[in-house]
């Protein structure tokens, strides 16, 4: 079995969580996409229409700039991909990462924390930012795992 890469982006720290308990389960490594520029709460107001991640979602070719470019990814056979569902689909800068890297004969198993959505068009629309991986539809962890998480915290 090859070795094992759990990377993720957070916005508010919930999926963090998950991404560590994950990485802790299948022994795997650790890789936090970080945007340059990080989000603030403002930032993440998807009701208002001005915000910075309703903006970039409104563009599917806009792409936030990411502070590490050098995930080693050519270490690793699979990469546990998460994020948090933003407008029923991976936020913009999972295309950063994914684009940033030869994902070639890689699997990529996706993952994403979600307020009540699935993964929706999700792997659709990464397929074409990591040409020859094979992306699969992993597990969407909603609001009880949420609340689960939050007592574990407590």
């Amino acid at each position: 079995m090859g070795k094992k890469l759990v990377a993720y982006f957070s916005a508010s720290g919930t999926t963090r969580k998950i991404a560590e308990m994950i990485a802790e389960a299948v022994e795997a490594d650790l890789y936090e996409i970080m945007p340059k520029q990080p989000y603030s709460k403002a930032d993440l107001n998807w009701m208002d229409k001005k915000s910075r991640s309703s903006v970039e979602m409104s563009d599917k070719k806009f792409r936030p700039e990411i502070t590490d470019t050098d995930a080693k990814i050519d270490r690793y056979d699979e990469i546990i991909l998460g994020f948090p569902i933003w407008w029923y689909v991976a936020p913009t800068i999972i295309n950063t990462f994914l684009e940033g890297h030869d994902f070639s004969g890689k699997k990529i198993v996706l993952f994403a924390t979600s307020g009540g959505s699935g993964f929706g068009n999700a792997i659709s629309e990464l397929k074409s930012s990591a040409p020859g991986a094979v992306i699969v539809e992993g597990k969407v962890f909603g609001k009880t795992t949420n609340c689960f998480l939050n007592n574990l915290s407590e």
